[in-house]
């Protein structure tokens, strides 16, 4: 299992086409420095949008792909892109800028139209992502048979996009049991939040065989916002998965530099990440200012704090097994 982050790509339509340049590179660093790997950044719209789309954001393709490039080895840093925008112009820029991957994005039933700009990427020695948009358009099986003829066309992966947020658990489900079957290649999901239920989904698509879920730190997307990053991380690490992911540099993160940051657009997030870490431990709140004094007065991480004494009690804690937790964690 893992995550796509597209915090700097569907995210950047909550402040405007794209992000700044330093939001951007605040962003691109947090991700790698909580081991999130794969990245998706740009115009909301995608590559070429800017000029066909007239989708103006603060930067322009080679810009954007200026910014990423010190840290094309650090991470797979991908754009979007249209299926009517896969040039060949528009590729080989991003080819000859280093990125890692383009997502071709086309609504479902319009798949054999993107199939030449699948080859072209491929052409180019890039990794090729697709994004069937609107996915709930089409019954499970019909795309599921869109998928395999994309599939045959070269992809490295196909995402199912549940753009209206409609979709519920048991259509995810059925969605990607039937795609898994009929592809080869690994299945991914993008959902938003608009029925409260990205992160039901999201779970109901890992059960039934997603290997990647696309997210966007604190919920950062178009309309009611995607997936959140940290609450799927929350949540998949609670079943064994995505261990790997520095779940604490992640909070500290969006706490301390993307919360603040987001603040001028007048965005919050809907699950800050003290709250996020008391479901995550199973913590009542009523102990919040216990915790908070202990892990003031010691110098620790309070979130490792609520963790770990939680892992032991989270019925009632005592004051005497947070100092001694406290203590510990001191080391």
């Amino acid at each position: 299992m893992q995550l796509l982050d597209c915090t700097l790509r569907d995210g950047a339509n909550v402040v405007g086409k794209g992000f700044s340049a330093e939001l951007t590179t605040l962003i691109i660093r947090g991700l790698i420095k909580s081991n999130i790997r794969i990245i998706e950044m740009g115009n909301c719209l995608g590559v070429g949008a800017y000029t066909a789309n007239n989708s103006i954001s603060p930067l322009t393709d080679e810009e954007y792909l200026d910014l990423a490039a010190p840290y094309i080895s650090q991470a797979e840093i991908g754009m979007f892109i249209g299926y009517k925008n896969t040039s060949e112009e528009n590729i080989r820029l991003c080819a000859n800028k280093g990125l890692r991957f383009l997502r071709i994005g086309a609504n479902a039933g319009d798949g054999e139209a993107s199939c030449e700009g699948v080859r072209r990427v491929k052409s180019f020695g890039m990794k090729c992502r697709y994004s069937m948009m609107k996915g709930y358009i089409l019954s499970a099986k019909e795309l599921a048979a869109e998928a395999k003829m994309l599939a045959k066309c070269g992809l490295d992966e196909i995402a199912i996009m549940d753009s209206a947020g409609t979709m519920t658990p048991e259509q995810v489900g059925e969605y990607i049991t039937e795609m898994a079957k009929s592809v080869d290649i690994p299945v991914a999901f993008h959902g938003h939040n608009n029925l409260g239920l990205s992160t039901a989904n999201a779970v109901a698509a890992a059960e039934a065989g997603a290997q990647t879920l696309d997210c966007g730190l604190m919920g950062l997307a178009r309309s009611a916002g995607n997936l959140a990053t940290e609450v799927a991380v929350a949540v998949l690490r609670r079943v064994g998965k995505l261990q790997e992911i520095d779940f604490y540099a992640l909070l500290h993160f969006i706490d301390e530099e993307l919360a603040p940051a987001m603040e001028a657009y007048g965005y919050q997030s809907a699950i800050k990440p003290i709250d996020l870490i008391y479901g995550y431990a199973g913590c009542h709140s009523s102990f919040a200012k216990l915790f908070e004094k202990v892990a003031r007065e010691q110098g620790v991480d309070l979130y490792r704090l609520i963790v770990e004494v939680s892992e032991i009690d989270r019925k009632a804690p005592s004051a005497e097994l947070i100092e001694k937790i406290a203590c510990k964690l001191k080391g």
